[in-house]
């Protein structure tokens, strides 16, 4: 870390432990609509709407303190929720460099009090986008999980109504603990009410942040959420990591041009500014096979889209679905509406030479992809939490993780940032390089093969 992200990132330490100091409005009146209504009549959503004396006011306080700064938050990205999101403060300078942020956080809130509170607080922002995490509250004062969905699809279909277009990344709930109220089977459930709200909606990405912070047992990590229910530093910066690949594939950070050079020897697959090179290939009669197999089997089997004719993609920044994009050298696997998809997209060329293969790959929490060599599948996925290498001691979950893959004579030797994944996987004699989506978010960047005699 240079000099001055290690001075930035000290500055969130000090204003994290302090807390946030909230302005006041002593010396003017409060508005009417910021203060909360005594009873719940006529307000929309279901469930409970928190009325402690601690909360009315700081309720009142913040959301009096954000109407006078609407013109200065205007076009900000919007983090929304409770006291998690509270918690990140006002700085995002060290966490999002670059990204104008607003901060919509409520200690104590529920999803009826955001619903009750959007139109004020965040619409008037015209948000770039909207990051949405909320529902613990709801559930320590005992509203079930299906309650809390629905405020949910409220939530969202006002923020459509207001842009249809506006990103929104929707967190899962933070796990937490049965001394909390929050007992991890109620999570996981409400977890599932999300995922079934969202499925579907392009406009909404749901990102796996429970599997980034449950332990074992589905309670929070204590060295990470020391109270078991809001995160500490080192919380805040699995959150950061998780998000920033999102961001970045919205375009709120990493907007640089492509620039890489390969070693020599080396070839480029992937120009890094569109999908030249690559396309779908038809769908092999044993994937028919094996998408037949497993809808017959299970219900919840996700779509697996048969390719018939061969497509090219040169020229094109996306496929025509938008699964796979090519953004600022990056080869995005976009995470599906469906919140799984089996997808492949392949290099037009064949390679039947003995080959090194070389790329980078980063992961949001839980995403699942695959790297294809001539049709056999290499497993490439956020490892220590979906598998199958989960003790790779060299693995950077958020990150940028090295895979390096030596072919001769049709077997493969494959490594991630130096660790052994396989050591002799066979391999057909020809056929393509090829990347699989299925679900969460993948990228891929500097792609580059040497073939060898």
């Amino acid at each position: 870390m240079n000099p001055s992200s290690a001075i930035r990132f000290l500055l969130i330490a000090f204003s994290f432990m302090l807390g946030e100091a909230t302005p006041h409005a002593q010396d003017k009146p409060t508005p009417a609509h910021f203060q909360i209504s005594a009873t719940d009549d006529g307000l929309p959503g279901a469930g409970p709407i928190r009325r402690y004396d601690w909360f009315r006011k700081l309720w009142t306080e913040r959301r009096t303190a954000w109407a006078a700064r609407v013109e200065r938050d205007r076009n900000a990205v919007v983090l929304l929720g409770d006291s998690i999101t509270q918690g990140w403060g006002e700085d995002f300078s060290a966490w999002f460099p670059s990204i104008k942020i607003a901060n919509r956080g409520i200690s104590g809130d529920t999803s009826r009090g955001v619903l009750i509170r959007l139109r004020e607080d965040v619409l008037p922002l015209a948000p770039a986008a909207v990051v949405l995490l909320i529902g613990t509250n709801d559930l320590e004062e005992k509203a079930d999980p299906e309650t809390i969905a629905a405020n949910l699809k409220l939530i969202l279909a006002e923020l459509a109504r207001h842009n249809p277009k506006m990103p929104i990344v929707l967190c899962q709930v933070f796990p937490s603990s049965e001394a909390k109220a929050r007992p991890a089977d109620k999570i996981k459930k409400l977890n599932q009410c999300y995922a079934d709200a969202v499925k579907g909606n392009a406009q909404v990405t749901l990102l796996e942040t429970w599997p980034l912070f449950a332990d074992a047992k589905g309670d929070a990590i204590a060295t990470e959420f020391p109270d078991l229910l809001h995160p500490n530093l080192v919380g805040y910066a699995k959150w950061a990591a998780a998000l920033r690949p999102i961001f970045a594939t919205l375009g709120f950070l990493e907007t640089e041009p492509y620039q890489f050079t390969p070693e020599p020897g080396f070839v480029s697959l992937f120009n890094g500014k569109d999908l030249a090179g690559w396309g779908f290939r038809p769908t092999s009669d044993a994937d028919k096979a094996a998408a037949r197999k497993w809808q017959a089997s299970d219900a919840s089997a996700p779509p697996w889209p048969i390719v018939t004719t061969p497509v090219q993609f040169d020229g094109q920044t996306s496929s025509p679905d938008g699964r796979f994009v090519a953004k600022n050298g990056r080869l995005v696997v976009t995470t599906p509406p469906e919140g799984r998809r089996i997808q492949q997209l392949s290099t037009t060329q064949d390679f039947p030479q003995n080959l090194i293969l070389r790329l980078e790959f980063r992961a949001t929490p839980n995403a699942d992809s695959g790297i294809f060599l001539r049709g056999r599948q290499l497993q490439c996925r956020d490892y220590l939490l979906a598998g199958p290498y989960k003790n790779l001691r060299n693995y950077r979950p958020g990150e940028w993780n090295e895979i390096e893959v030596t072919v001769r004579d049709s077997v493969a030797h494959c490594l991630c940032n130096g660790e052994l994944l396989e050591d002799a996987m066979k391999l057909p004699a020809t056929g393509p390089i090829g990347f699989e989506g299925d679900r969460g978010q993948m990228e891929y960047r500097r792609i580059r093969l040497k073939e060898m005699p």
